[in-house]
């Protein structure tokens, strides 16, 4: 069956992972994966049909963006985006890179490859701005700080690291993934900061296997892909028109809900995190150790439950209650690791090691969150129950 259908419906709450794609993005790319079979690089009238509609996707990206057209390098997806940041910088401005102790692997895979340095973060996840300013000097071309934190929802404070950098590693360059943070934030003015921003379309309701990366006028970037000179000279390749225009088309309906999305995820979050933690014995917000949760996306609700593992909490989540989640981030099997962003938070391993992430999305109803809070405190008190025999209720 497929989830979202019929009388017993999946209740997807791993938005963050992949939301699904948009009627109007589908639509989209339904209609011009007909149309358009000229390549947008060609010459003749089909080619510059093409061109034209790849234009305008980027014209439309741009506004959501926050940016100027030319700025739009469009890639592969998210990881693609990460990679040519970081490694596009260095090859044109070597030097040194720091990094977000808690960011995405496509971000920390290239930048440790290239001897890159941890920036450590508080409980909270949020970057710790002194440590930063004792790694920054002259030889730093690159930092490179995640907006909105893909497994606990952390908003970082860019304009801060932005005024740090500019007092003490001038010549560096500021590198953002918000692939998680376009439904949730305004990039106009929370990714302003940046040098560099990566989108994926599949985080804001696009197809998976495109994504971009905003360079901002006068950043140095050496290509890493080579061939026909394509995106400015910054990413050689065959342009998807299709895709580009869908996630355009997505991206604006992201933008133009997020308001009313926020309003309602805010809420939808706060019973999430408010409801387990009141029924599961020891469960805790892994972001939040107090009641201040403005430093989280409204659309990212993880917890850790301790004496239960993660997956087999999610295994009964799935099994018992039809409600789809996940823990840390997934590997190419699709098994859960261990979660480096609670790690970094200074979680102890046996609590971190029951994490599960509900994560919100345009498609979220009231009937999913009920279901998640019931399958989470269900599931626990099952699992707890097993790892101690005889204790109390």
């Amino acid at each position: 069956m497929t989830p979202g259908t019929g009388a017993a419906r999946w209740h997807y709450l791993d938005h963050a992972a992949s939301t699904p794609l948009r009627p109007e993005a589908a639509d989209v790319r339904d209609r011009l994966g007909r149309e358009l079979w000229g390549n947008p690089s060609g010459a003749h009238a089909l080619a510059r049909h093409a061109r034209d509609h790849l234009d305008e996707a980027r014209d439309r990206l741009a506004a959501v963006a926050g940016c100027r057209p030319g700025e739009v390098v469009f890639t592969s997806g998210g990881t693609e985006a990460d990679n040519l940041a970081v490694r596009g910088v260095l090859a044109a401005q070597p030097g040194r890179v720091l990094v977000a102790a808690v960011e995405h692997h496509a971000v920390l895979a290239p930048a440790l490859a290239a001897g890159g340095e941890l920036v450590r973060v508080d409980r909270r996840g949020i970057v710790d701005l002194d440590h930063l300013a004792d790694l920054l000097d002259g030889d730093v071309s690159l930092v490179s700080i995640g907006l909105v934190n893909n497994e606990v929802g952390t908003v970082q404070p860019l304009a801060e690291v932005r005024a740090l950098m500019a007092e003490r590693a001038p010549r560096g360059r500021l590198h953002t993934d918000a692939a998680q943070a376009l439904c949730w934030l305004d990039l106009r003015t929370h990714a302003a900061p940046a040098d560099l921003v990566t989108l994926a379309a599949h985080k804001c309701g696009g197809p998976r296997g495109v994504g971009a990366l905003v360079v901002r006028d006068g950043v140095p970037l050496a290509a890493e892909q080579l061939g026909g000179g394509q995106e400015r000279e910054r990413r050689s390749g065959t342009q998807d028109v299709a895709s580009a225009a869908a996630f355009a088309a997505a991206a604006e309906a992201a933008d133009a809900e997020r308001p009313d999305l926020v309003g309602r995820a805010t809420a939808w979050r706060d019973a999430i995190l408010d409801g387990v933690g009141a029924a599961v014995p020891g469960a805790v917000a892994s972001a939040a150790p107090d009641a201040d949760r403005s430093h989280l996306a409204a659309g990212f609700a993880n917890l850790c439950v301790p004496d239960v593992d993660s997956e087999a909490l999610l295994f009964l989540l799935e099994h018992d209650h039809r409600v789809l989640a996940s823990a840390a981030s997934s590997c190419a099997s699709g098994a859960q690791e261990r979660s480096h962003v609670l790690a970094a938070l200074g979680l102890p391993r046996d609590l971190a090691g029951g994490s599960v992430r509900l994560s919100l999305g345009w498609t979220t109803t009231d009937e999913d969150v009920r279901a998640a809070i019931a399958g989470v405190v269900d599931a626990a008190a099952r699992l707890q129950a097993v790892a101690r025999p005889g204790a109390p209720a």
